[in-house]
């Protein structure tokens, strides 16, 4: 290289400082396999506390001890909720969660939806309570089962009943089926 190019460099890198480092950069450090292993354990066991098959408390939507309960999935027809809510499609099974803990009301809340299906029914009655609480609470049984039955996949619609099946206290649950051989569609 020609001298104006020399002294053209070393113009150019003035100021600059050598850095003298034999290591190469290698991003950030290795992790610790075994932190890793423990964090992983403990973020499954918040969500197994949080889920209980499938029915999750992480969001409950609170709803008043008079508050009429109406819920459908994309794609059930206006018409057939308003048909249940009227009372006119018969329901063919009943759960009573009174007096239950959230926990037992979940677990069954649970079984009984799974028994449903296993038989084919098409409509239960659930009855929540309304729990009006002296404490100025929203009833707890309530807000809960509303919850979970938006959460349940079979489940495709539900209405608060009409007053001599419990009005606010108790829901209509409208459940997909799968249909028997044999057997008509209402």
């Amino acid at each position: 290289m020609p001298d104006d190019e020399f002294s053209l460099f070393a113009q150019q890198m003035q100021g600059v400082r050598r850095i003298y480092v034999d290591q190469a950069d290698i991003g950030k450090a290795k992790p610790n396999r075994a932190e890793q292993r423990v964090r992983r354990e403990n973020a499954q066991q918040t969500i197994a506390a949080i889920t209980v098959d499938g029915l999750s408390d992480q969001f409950v939507i609170d709803v008043g001890a008079e508050d009429e309960l109406y819920w459908a999935r994309d794609g059930v027809q206006d018409s057939q909720l308003r048909r249940m809510k009227s009372g006119l499609i018969a329901f063919e099974g009943s759960l009573d969660l009174h007096g239950m803990s959230v926990e037992k009301a979940r677990s069954t809340l649970r079984e009984f939806l799974t028994e449903a299906l296993r038989l084919e029914v098409r409509c239960v009655r659930v009855t929540h309570g309304k729990a009006a609480r002296l404490d100025g609470k929203k009833p707890m049984i309530k807000s809960h089962v509303n919850t979970w039955l938006r959460q349940h996949d079979k489940v495709l619609g539900f209405t608060s009943c009409v007053a001599k099946h419990g009005g606010a206290g108790a829901v209509y649950v409208l459940l997909k089926r799968h249909m028997l051989e044999g057997r008509d569609d209402e």
